[in-house]
């Protein structure tokens, strides 16, 4: 599998991609949402991690322009991991096309079970990760 994981904050960074890295799952960090971006334009990944308030674009725009594309990579799916705990946060999530939304700090058993609930429903939904 392999993971972009959006975060401005190079220590949240590291420490989603140690957890991940110790079940064998490819992370490919952008410290931006233009990075990001730029990187699922050239690159394919199986599943993106996005943090919400990073300088310039925000997570919320991101998520919106990969869901706004004419390819397979508007189906990537896509988890929030925010600092953010704003009492409409996961709406505005839902609302602008992520699939699921975590709290930092990251857990690493939230972080496997939101990765496995994602992959569930995209395959109940007869599609396959972009």
């Amino acid at each position: 599998m392999r993971v972009l994981f959006v975060d401005d904050n190079a220590m949240n960074r590291a420490v989603v991609k140690g957890m991940l890295g110790a079940a064998d799952v490819e992370v490919v960090e952008a410290e931006g949402a233009e990075i990001g971006l730029e990187l699922i334009d050239a690159h394919p990944f199986d599943l993106i991690l996005m943090d919400l308030r990073m300088p310039g674009m925000d997570g919320l725009a991101a998520i919106r322009a990969i869901r706004a594309r004419n390819d397979a990579k508007a189906g990537l799916s896509i988890i929030v991991v925010t600092a953010d705990n704003a009492p409409n946060i996961r709406a505005q999530a839902m609302d602008a096309g992520a699939d699921d939304l975590l709290h930092k700090p990251v857990q690493m058993q939230a972080l496997f079970d939101a990765i496995g609930e994602v992959i569930q429903r995209s395959s109940e939904r007869g599609g396959m990760l972009a």
